[in-house]
């Protein structure tokens, strides 16, 4: 007898971030909001850029002193170069080793200019969103965006610094997806700070023009932005993909899930649940990406106040979702939430309905990653039995006519088993005749060419090809031929039988 279910529970505590700033934390993060990530990030690197430093000086004083023994032991010879051009040589050698080291340690943010900009900025400051022909994603996105700007003052000015950004970041295609993160990252805070000092916008306003920026440049961005070649993002996917195959056997009372399907409209919400969630995948942007997200957890909610006809709870809503991801395997489910971690408007993330569900998803996701038989009230072996399908669980029956209907639902599944099973094992033996006849054929072609060649072999060659006729053979044959025809024009016609009428 197992002992009493325990359903997943999640201390709201636990979404916030572990700095205590009171923001919405993320695993991808360690734990920390995308703020304190950044601060522990840019710590971090300031770090170690002072140890390099430490080390480029002290790898600078080891060449100094190496050289100044050198140059003791020679004393006693003629000096080569004078004593100044010495100072001279030594102090660029140092300045050089110094650019050298501040060049690598430092990204450039020079980038050559594109031909033909200066050009068109003079022929015309602002452009038609008219001209463009083609119809892809980065056109409608940037018509859409300038139609969005042209009611503001400093609209022209956005749009310039919003192109000349995403034409700097064609010039940076091998930087990796982090470092291409915090460009995106810092332009949002740049401009973000910009919109509130310089050009005097409410925080309503900023955070809608925001809206369009992100849209826009990820829009541009979204091939080089999204799984990389340089991240194991399409590896974690198909990692992720094959994990919630395996837990297909997974139920609804193994996760306590308070959601009752047998429900017209609570079913309705489970499936658009399940299709907004999978829906996520179709979108460019990450705030369209975390609108399905918000939408597919509002209909979950909707389902569980169905269910219990009273208000959901955090814990109820948790499994849910978790059900809610098995069910649908979302595709490249990883890569996705890697997408929105990187480039989406970081104040999204850390407050709002958007985060907080945001935040529940990655916790569901490392949930199922995690997910043993001790999360759902299994020994080890029976969760290794169902992990290899080996073994299927009991699944839990209801009274009444529900019963009725599971169990004619049960024994309709273990019939089309069962014919599933015969018709396989029927397709091999129809595959094994054919294997067989096939051999046969392959038997008798061999023993028909044999055979032939016995019968040829048997024969001499005189006999193989009859004597040719002579030619007073030939003059006797035309002779007959010719009097059978005078034969036959000296023969009366044969007699016609007549007709007489009436």
């Amino acid at each position: 007898m197992m002992s009493q279910r325990r359903g997943i529970h999640l201390d709201q505590s636990e979404l916030l971030c572990k700095k205590g700033c009171g923001f919405y934390g993320n695993t991808a993060w360690q734990g920390l909001c995308s703020k304190c990530w950044r601060e522990e990030n840019q710590r971090e690197k300031q770090k170690q850029i002072q140890e390099d430093w430490a080390l480029a000086e002290r790898l600078q004083r080891e060449e100094e002193e190496a050289y100044a023994s050198r140059q003791q032991k020679t004393q006693s010879q003629p000096s080569i170069t004078p004593f100044s051009k010495f100072e001279e040589r030594k102090t660029k050698e140092k300045s050089s080793k110094v650019n050298t080291v501040t060049k690598f340690f430092i990204p450039s943010t020079k980038t050559p200019p594109k031909k033909g900009i200066k050009k068109q900025e003079k022929k015309k400051k602002f452009p038609n969103s008219r001209q463009s022909s083609s119809i892809g994603h980065n056109d409608i996105a940037t018509r859409e965006f300038i139609d969005f700007l042209k009611p503001l003052k400093s609209g022209r000015e956005i749009f310039k610094q919003c192109r000349a950004f995403t034409e700097t970041m064609v010039y940076k295609r091998d930087i990796g997806a982090d470092e291409l993160s915090e460009c995106v990252q810092d332009f949002y805070q740049n401009l973000s700070e910009r919109l509130q000092t310089q050009f005097k916008g409410s925080s309503d306003q900023v955070e809608c023009i925001m809206d369009e920026v992100e849209k826009y440049i990820m829009t541009r961005l979204y091939k080089e932005a999204f799984c990389p070649e340089t991240t194991d993002d399409e590896k974690k996917d198909l990692a992720i993909q094959k994990r919630i195959r395996a837990l297909h056997w997974v139920t609804i009372e193994m996760l306590c899930v308070p959601v009752d399907e047998e429900i017209p409209e609570v079913s309705d919400s489970v499936v658009k649940a399940i299709t907004d969630v999978i829906e996520m995948d179709s979108k460019r942007v990450p705030k369209n990406k975390l609108a399905c997200i918000t939408r597919c957890s509002k209909h979950i909610f909707n389902a569980i106040k169905v269910s219990k006809k009273e208000a959901a709870s955090a814990d109820d809503f948790l499994p849910t979702l978790i059900y809610i991801v098995l069910k649908a395997n979302p595709p490249r489910l990883h890569s996705n939430i890697q997408y929105i971690t990187r480039f989406c408007n970081p104040s999204r993330l850390m407050t709002g309905e958007d985060g907080y569900y945001f935040t529940n998803l990655c916790c569901a996701v490392a949930f199922i990653e995690k997910l043993d038989g001790q999360s759902l009230n299994l020994s080890s072996e029976e969760f290794e039995l169902y992990m290899s399908g080996q073994a299927s669980p009991n699944w839990p029956l209801t009274s009444g006519a529900t019963s009725s209907s599971s169990n004619s639902a049960l024994s309709q599944v273990h019939k089309r088993l069962d014919l599933l099973t015969g018709l396989g094992e029927r397709q091999e033996r129809v595959i094994e005749k054919a294997r067989q006849l096939e051999s046969d054929l392959i038997d008798w072609t061999d023993e028909v060419e044999q055979k032939v060649q016995s019968v040829l072999e048997s024969f001499p060659p005189d006999m193989q090809n009859p004597p040719a006729p002579t030619a007073s053979g030939t003059a006797a044959a035309s002779s007959a031929i010719d009097s059978d025809n005078v034969e036959n024009e000296l023969l009366p016609p044969p007699l016609q039988p007549q007709v007489f009428a009436g």
